[in-house]
């Protein structure tokens, strides 16, 4: 939890958590951007064929996740045969449709063969969703209200990449903020909420694709936009888009978000060198001699998010390696790879995440591991949802919500 003003925390808290008790998961990797669910009950270990509440298949193609606000879900979608980008809306207690709307229709983008072209995971402040495509060469971000009412539509900027585009929209106060690094004149932009209108944009200086969502946190009496890209890790005012600091490298590319345990961020990257490393979020300037508490280059994600978790720093790689760490000292407590079954392949690309004090993996091939930190592996659960998965799940109540290939489900007693 971020160490936010009491003023500014209520208002933060006021927007997670429903009548019901239940925490909004309004944006990537839910309310704090990190992975974390306030979910007390949420299962460890489940079974299709008992504990599946209800399965809505999906038109298209995606690679995001689902957000939830109370009784709504709202996904994105691309839909090959008509080069048209969906944004649904869902009940979330039967997974009935209860609208949906062509976002944008135009000739879809070259991609990696790990991307698709509704990767953007939306994120809503409960009265409005922002969704976010690429149209040609133009990022393009569009906001909607819960009765599927187009509001606005903007074009911020230019963006170029061979392996396609993904930038996940975060919100922040009367904000919602954008990260364009790409292979051009990369930026990082606001827009104003109820109009899209730019209130601030701030330049990337090394021209480089980078897939990194911010994180925002209230640390050394400063509000810091945390993210690594363009060849760099920078903190920034998400006020105003001013740089408070920025350590060089360690690599070129960026797509793992970082996390934050109260003391340390921490990083996992990327290409061509893949790294890991704590770093103090303080300093100014350039801090590339003075931030890094630890590094290792081994067992490091390209793709999929860590989480902190107490004294532990987590991580999978896309090849399947899981890691513990010690967060302090950066001691690899252990290391496995996460094969359940033979014919299944061990590779991840969805984020993790982190509930109860215990870690939740899911492969690409559907299998869900939950582990409990500690010094050794110690697996608690582990499921099997028999479809592919590449979008990172999401969690409301006690129900897991993860999107297949081919469906939604949503998973609970």
């Amino acid at each position: 939890m971020p160490n936010l003003p009491f003023t500014t925390a209520l208002a933060f808290f006021a927007t997670l958590f429903t009548t019901s008790g239940a925490e909004n998961w309004p944006g990537w990797r839910g309310p704090r951007g990190d992975g974390s669910a306030n979910a007390p009950n949420l299962p460890v270990e489940w079974s299709v064929e008992s504990d599946v509440r209800w399965k809505v298949e999906l038109p298209g193609k995606g690679h995001s996740s689902p957000i939830i606000w109370e009784d709504r879900i709202f996904v994105v979608t691309g839909i090959e045969e008509s080069s048209e980008r969906i944004l649904q809306c869902l009940d979330r207690t039967s997974g009935k449709e209860i609208w949906r709307k062509t976002v944008l229709k135009s000739p879809f983008e070259g991609i990696h063969r790990l991307n698709s072209r509704a990767s953007s995971t939306p994120s809503t402040d409960g009265e409005l969703v922002f969704v976010s495509f690429l149209d040609g060469e133009n990022m393009f971000i569009a906001a909607y209200d819960f009765e599927g009412t187009q509001i606005w539509t903007k074009r911020p900027g230019v963006f170029s990449s061979k392996h396609g585009y993904c930038s996940s929209p975060i919100l922040w106060n009367d904000k919602v903020i954008i990260n364009g690094d790409h292979d051009g004149n990369a930026y990082l932009v606001a827009l104003d909420r109820k109009t899209g209108e730019t209130i601030w944009k701030t330049d990337r200086p090394n021209k480089t694709r980078s897939y990194c969502t911010p994180i925002i946190r209230r640390i050394g009496g400063r509000n810091q936009m945390i993210l690594s890209g363009s060849k760099s890790v920078a903190s920034f005012d998400p006020d105003t888009g001013r740089q408070h600091w920025v350590m060089d490298g360690p690599t070129e590319q960026f797509v793992a978000s970082l996390v934050y345990n109260g003391k340390y961020l921490f990083l996992t990257c990327g290409f061509p060198e893949r790294h890991m490393m704590a770093i103090r979020p303080d300093g100014s300037g350039n801090v590339t001699d003075s931030a890094i508490v630890w590094r290792t280059t081994k067992g490091a994600s390209y793709v999929p998010s860590p989480v902190a978790i107490g004294d532990y720093f987590l991580v999978v790689a896309d090849n399947g390696v899981a890691s513990c760490f010690a967060a302090e000292s950066g001691e690899r407590l252990w290391q496995d790879r996460l094969i359940s079954t033979s014919g299944l392949s061990p590779k991840h690309s969805a984020s993790m995440l982190a509930a109860n004090g215990l870690a939740y993996f899911l492969s690409d091939s559907g299998v869900m591991t939950v582990v409990k930190p500690g010094p050794n592996l110690e697996i608690v659960g582990q499921s099997f949802l028999g479809e592919e998965t590449y979008a990172s799940p999401a969690v409301y109540g006690d129900h897991l919500f993860i999107r297949g290939d081919k469906h939604l489900y949503c998973i609970g007693k």
